[in-house]
């Protein structure tokens, strides 16, 4: 694992485990937004465990009920696993504000990306930033009600 990759997931998992402690001082109160954006709490099923997770996540745009989430691992070198776990099982399940409901996951069309990015970025400039630090291409989830 090259040096960026261990910062990257040490930043990571800093902004998750701060995050989850302030919900759970403030009983889930703060923060009501995250540098900008809906903090957003995506389940999972672990593609090789079958077993249940939890992420924590920003989502920089919302629209008529779909939730868009960005797989950016803080620019490291490959997917974080909550992605790669959504696209092997797409039912999902997604918390805002205490309720949960159900959603599928899908990642963006080429089309719809380049729709999209520019308007990520310009909520948080430090998803330009993540991308330029790794060669892949940062994908974008989209979560649509079921």
């Amino acid at each position: 694992m090259t040096t960026s990759d261990r910062v990257a997931e040490a930043g990571a998992w800093l902004l998750e485990t701060g995050h989850r402690t302030l919900l759970t001082v403030t009983g889930g109160r703060f923060p009501k937004s995250v540098m900008g954006m809906l903090p957003v709490e995506l389940h999972t099923v672990g593609r090789k465990s079958g077993k249940p997770y939890a992420n924590l996540l920003s989502s920089p745009i919302q629209e008529d009920g779909t939730i868009i989430v960005v797989a950016s691992k803080g620019g490291h070198s490959d997917h974080p696993d909550w992605y790669k776990n959504a696209l092997a099982t797409p039912d999902v399940s997604v918390t805002v504000d205490g309720e949960t409901k159900p959603f599928h996951a899908r990642t963006a069309t080429a089309d719809e990306r380049a729709t999209l990015w520019p308007r990520v970025v310009k909520v948080y400039r430090g998803y330009a930033g993540y991308q330029r630090n790794t060669d892949r291409q940062i994908p974008l989830l989209i979560l649509e009600p079921r």
